[in-house]
């Protein structure tokens, strides 16, 4: 139960919903965005978080939309994970998002809720982050793309007042060979002690992991790429950078993440051959 009371606001589109922030904000309330409202509404129960206003997204058409058009797939920010997997239009996505908590969960946890979340593994970046995608931006001039790498510094990083729209990746792009590989410290559904997701465009590798650190990144491609050593040096190169960010804690120490990390590299270069 939420200990406080709090407006519930729902607009129809976009501009209802910037012009609502406004006007709570200027009535000195709190407001957040909302969609999926997973966390929201669980740090409001734990009294971790308190808030005057709600502006729930789900209704503005734009951020529900889920569509191939002119060569691009966009992704609504309200979209669920279990809408985004069952689609099944960006293969390495949906195998990700698949695999984050349980099939409930994943019925209420929306895109743009897991990349803008509070919990670090933010696991839906990671396909995003092998990409070169766009984010789609409602900001206070109106809708704005950027790329999806300059607004994404380990979280959604957006200026007060804005949200997510959308996510624009070429259809090209979509179903090059990728690698999903996730270790969980004992069960299936368990958080995560390293999830990867990698693509490979030609003899170029891009590949970004979540659980090794305070957020996900992407690992240095031209190491992963290097074609002219064996792959045993170019993991090891791989394993020597991340070092510095590696963290240790009750799912694995930084010494066993390195180890499980160069195990799944490993792997995917074996996917590969």
């Amino acid at each position: 139960m939420i200990s406080f009371d709090f407006e519930y606001y729902r607009p129809d589109t976009l501009n209802e919903a910037v012009e609502s922030f406004r006007s709570f904000e200027a009535a000195n309330k709190t407001a957040l965005y909302y969609s999926g409202g997973t966390e929201i509404l669980s740090m409001a129960r734990a009294e971790s978080l308190k808030f005057d206003a709600v502006i729930d997204l789900k209704s503005i058409p734009e951020c529900g939309i889920q569509i191939c058009v002119n060569g691009q797939l966009l992704l609504g920010s309200a979209l669920t994970l279990t809408q985004i997997a069952e689609a099944g239009h960006y293969p390495l996505l949906c195998e990700t998002v698949s695999r984050i908590a349980d099939h409930t969960i994943q019925d209420k946890i929306t895109l743009g809720g897991n990349l803008a979340g509070t919990i670090k593994y933010r696991e839906a970046a990671l396909p995003l982050l092998v990409k070169d995608c766009k984010a789609r931006i409602m900001a206070e001039n109106g809708l704005q793309d950027v790329m999806f790498s300059e607004i994404f510094k380990g979280r959604l990083q957006l200026k007060k007042g804005e949200f997510l729209v959308q996510i624009i990746i070429d259809e090209q792009m979509l179903n090059l060979p990728y690698a999903h590989i996730k270790k969980t410290k004992m069960d299936k559904i368990d958080y995560l002690l390293i999830t990867i997701a990698a693509s490979k465009n030609n003899s170029e590798i891009k590949a970004a992991v979540s659980g090794i650190g305070d957020a996900p990144f992407l690992l240095l491609h031209d190491l992963l790429s290097n074609n002219n050593i064996p792959e045993s040096e170019r993991i090891a190169n791989v394993l020597e950078s991340v070092r510095p960010v590696i963290i240790g804690d009750i799912l694995g120490s930084k010494d066993y993440r390195l180890f499980v990390l160069g195990n799944i590299l490993s792997q995917m270069y074996e996917n590969w051959r």
